[in-house]
This record gives structure tokens, sequence and C-alpha cells, in this order.
């Protein structure tokens, strides 16, 4: 990484720390949200914007996550250990999913997940004795980590950005490594990527499972957050909200997750002066952005800096020198 590039990533952390700072319950709230959805796009963005496979079910892991993180937390349990269990379980699951639902690609993939993230609400309404059903789960504590408290509103913001910045340098380094790299081959052309010995089905498989935990992580933080949890937090309407994210931040870009959550979280509230007309105006700038730019906003910017950066040209004595 360039220095200039090291200079506005420490301009963006320092941005981050300073945000809520004088802010009111409701912007911080809006903040945490923001980043618990950037980590769950993020794992989405892996999952369809490197390995190239559709997912529906992002925020059905985000359910485990959260209802496994409650329900230890509500018996005692230190939440450090209950995000451990819910990031491994949303794993495991995302491997059993998975395993039989990549048989199919692409679109088929699809309406798998979209048919376990209906299933997963259905148990999670019908199990009240475990879930609490549509009444959902209330009390959740906030954890105090190494001593510190994150029971107000700016401690578990900050709490919420250390756990953002952990998962964003997590995923910087599966995207650099190996694996990564194995990742995007497959999303380009996954015909030359087995000729050249990648395991296809097992690459794929595994981008999908970490997609899955970083939606688990998600719903761990969304638990304490919150305080409180029940089915319809965890719907599809959530899973397509989720990739709506990653598709107008740019899909297959680091910050494209990032960049579409705060789209999708912090415009809306923005465009609230407008009154009643925020969310028609919200609407228009999405389907304008996704008919003159399917890359996203990242894809949009790089079609704008390719415009008007400065060309080079060739030397034309040289020019002259090749007719010769």
């Amino acid at each position: 990484m360039n220095p200039f590039k090291l200079l506005l990533l420490a301009v963006g952390l320092v941005a981050l720390f300073v945000a809520p700072i004088g802010q009111g319950n409701y912007i911080i709230y809006t903040l945490n949200s923001w980043l618990l959805f950037s980590i769950a796009a993020m794992g989405l963005n892996l999952t369809l914007g490197y390995a190239g496979q559709v997912s529906l079910a992002q925020a059905g892991f985000m359910g485990i996550g959260a209802y496994v993180t409650a329900l230890m937390t509500l018996a005692g349990i230190h939440w450090i250990f209950a995000a451990v269990l819910a990031i491994s379980s949303c794993f495991l699951v995302g491997l059993m999913l998975g395993y039989p639902a990549l048989r199919v690609q692409h679109h088929f993939l699809a309406f798998v997940t979209l048919a376990f993230n209906t299933l997963l609400f259905l148990v999670l309404r019908n199990e009240e004795e475990m879930t609490g059903g549509s009444l959902g789960l209330v009390g959740m504590p906030r954890p105090d980590i190494f001593g510190l408290s994150t029971g107000g509103n700016l401690q578990f913001y900050y709490f919420t950005l250390v756990c953002f910045v952990c998962a964003a340098g997590v995923m910087w380094w599966i995207l650099r490594s190996p694996w990564g790299r194995a990742f995007m081959a497959l999303r380009e052309n996954p015909i030359r990527a087995e000729s050249l010995g990648l395991k296809v089905r097992r690459q794929t498989l595994l981008a999908f499972a970490i997609g899955s935990a970083f939606g688990g992580l998600a719903g761990a933080i969304q638990a304490p957050l919150v305080q409180f949890i029940e089915p319809h937090s965890f719907g599809l309407i959530h899973s397509l909200k989720l990739l709506l994210m990653v598709v107008v931040g740019g899909s297959g870009f680091f910050f494209g997750p990032m960049l579409g959550a705060a789209v999708v979280i912090l415009l809306p509230e923005v465009l609230r002066f407008t009154e009643g007309y925020y969310l028609i105006i919200y609407s228009a700038l999405v389907i304008v952005l996704m008919a003159y730019s399917p890359g996203g906003l990242i894809g949009l910017g790089q079609k704008l800096f390719d415009k008007f950066r400065p060309k080079q040209q060739a030397r034309h004595d040289l020019k002259q020198g090749v007719q010769l």
C-alpha cells in the first residue's frame, strides 16, 4: 500500500473515531448500525463479488449469530465466548448449506439460500420456548471488555468500531492471501481456474462459509446493541438490503460494502429534511445509479477518474519512425 493510500486510511479512521462525539443517541445508534451492516456486507461481498455466487441468506446468518449470542449472554456467558460460538456456528451452517447448494450455481443458488432464509425465519418464529417466538428476546447485556464497560451508547460505538476494524483487517488478509486470489480466479473464469488445478467447489464453499461467518459476527454485535431481537429483524427483506449494499457500493471492491452500507443506512437519514419525499428521492437515486453504473459507486468513480485522467501520448517522432 502506497503512502497516499495509507494517509487516506488514517484520515478515515480518525473520521470514524470523532464522528459520534457530541452527537445524540439516535445518530450514534445509526452509526453503529452502519458499522455492523458493513461487516455483514463484507461477508456477502466475498461470496458475491469475489467468488461470484449470489446468496440471499446473509440476514439469516446474522439471525443465527444474534440468537446464539443472545441465548448465551442471557445465560450469564461472556459476550466474547458467545461471539466465538456464534461465528463458528454460522461458519459450520454455511458449510452444511453450501455443500449441497453449490451443486447449483448463480441464480439457482439464490433460490436455495432464499428458501433457507425463509425456513430459518419460520423456525425462529415458531420455536417459542427457545427463541421467544414473535415476541423475541429482550435484555441482552452489553459486555465489559478487559474491564471497560460498553454500557453507554458512545462506549458501545467504539466497541463496534474495534470489531469493524478487526473484521476489515481479516478480510484484507484473506483477499491478499492465496485463498483470495483463488476466489477472484473463480469469479473471472471458473473453467480456466479448474484447468489450473483449483478445486472450484471447495473454494466456492469456503468463500460461502467465510462470508456466513462475517454475518454471524454482525449478528453477535446487533444483539447487545439493540438489546431486543425478533425473527422479522432477519427476514428476506434484510437479505435483499444487504445485497443492495454490496451492489450499490461496488461488488468485488474492498471498500464497496462499506460505501454501500453508508448509502443504504445513512443516506435516508440525510434526506429526512425532505419529509415525505425522502424515500422517493432515495429510490430514484439508487435506480439511476444502477442503470448508468452497474459497477456501483466505486465503479462509477473509477470511470470518472479514467475519463479525466491525463492520457499518455506517444511521441510523434517514434510514431513517425514506425511508419518509416
